[in-house]
């Protein structure tokens, strides 16, 4: 029935994203070996400290993302947002410290939700004093309630480093990155299927800047990464467990001229 009410009320909508769905629905579940030492790698490939002396501060602010959407009745965590999911814990480190350590000055991110990593790259780049975020975010056409829900994380006085583009990546990351003309950190969490992965990382590749770093989340569910490791040698790979140990996301830095 809510598949029904959502095609009477978007037809072409549903029609366009609904084969999408269901082949991120079948996701491969394959085994990957990952870092168990991720974040020791990561520190390194962008020249940053470790122990980070900026974890603290992320434990706080994630803690203050979740009381807040609880608070509104949103819930965080896992499938509290549709059949999606907010940011694990471990992705949220990863943008963390990549936008603070790298201060980039465009940031594009395709898939906003609640906007728990929107969250996090505004009070970055806030903190650096720096940078703009670009997401694209095509709302879940089978419960127009959710549209509602879309970026409730952000707060009014992030809003001013933040652009939001509705819609699919097909639809708007070809002009959008024609327009910024290079991007420093690119993350993915839209469609998760190895087609629009890898459509994704390719358009975000021809505009990455050296030492340009990309995280992509759910990279269990299909071959894109891998695919796009294969087509991009120059980029250095880490495969990484969720906090849960149920997910897991890739980050490709690239180290030309790094």
């Amino acid at each position: 029935m809510r598949l029904l009410r959502a095609f009477a009320a978007d037809p072409i909508g549903v029609s366009r994203a609904l084969p999408g769905l269901i082949e991120q629905r079948r996701g491969l579940d394959r085994h990957h070996e990952v870092d168990e030492s991720w974040e020791v790698h990561l520190h390194s490939l962008l020249g940053a400290p470790w122990p980070c002396p900026e974890r603290p501060l992320l434990d706080q602010l994630v803690a203050d993302i979740a009381a807040s959407l609880t608070a509104r009745g949103l819930g965080y965590g896992r499938s509290t947002c549709g059949p999606f999911s907010d940011a694990d814990p471990s992705l949220c480190r990863a943008v963390w410290c990549t936008v603070l350590h790298t201060q980039p000055e465009i940031v594009i991110e395709t898939g906003v939700g609640h906007g728990v990593t929107t969250r996090i790259v505004l009070e970055a780049l806030e903190r650096g004093g720096r940078g703009h975020l670009s997401s694209i975010d095509l709302p879940y056409p089978l419960d127009h309630g959710l549209r509602a829900e879309t970026g409730a994380a952000v707060p009014d006085e992030f809003r001013a480093r933040w652009s939001y583009l509705e819609g699919s990546s097909r639809q708007r990351l070809p002009s959008l990155v024609r327009q910024v003309g290079h991007v420093e950190t690119f993350i993915h969490d839209s469609l998760h299927t190895a087609r629009n992965t890898v459509f994704e990382l390719d358009q975000a590749a021809s505009v990455m800047s050296p030492g340009g770093v990309m995280i992509v989340d759910d990279i269990r569910m299909h071959h894109g990464f891998a695919i796009f490791a294969r087509r991009h040698p120059g980029y250095r790979t880490i495969t990484c467990p969720s906090a849960d140990r149920i997910g897991m996301f890739g980050i490709a830095v690239n180290a030309a001229c790094a």
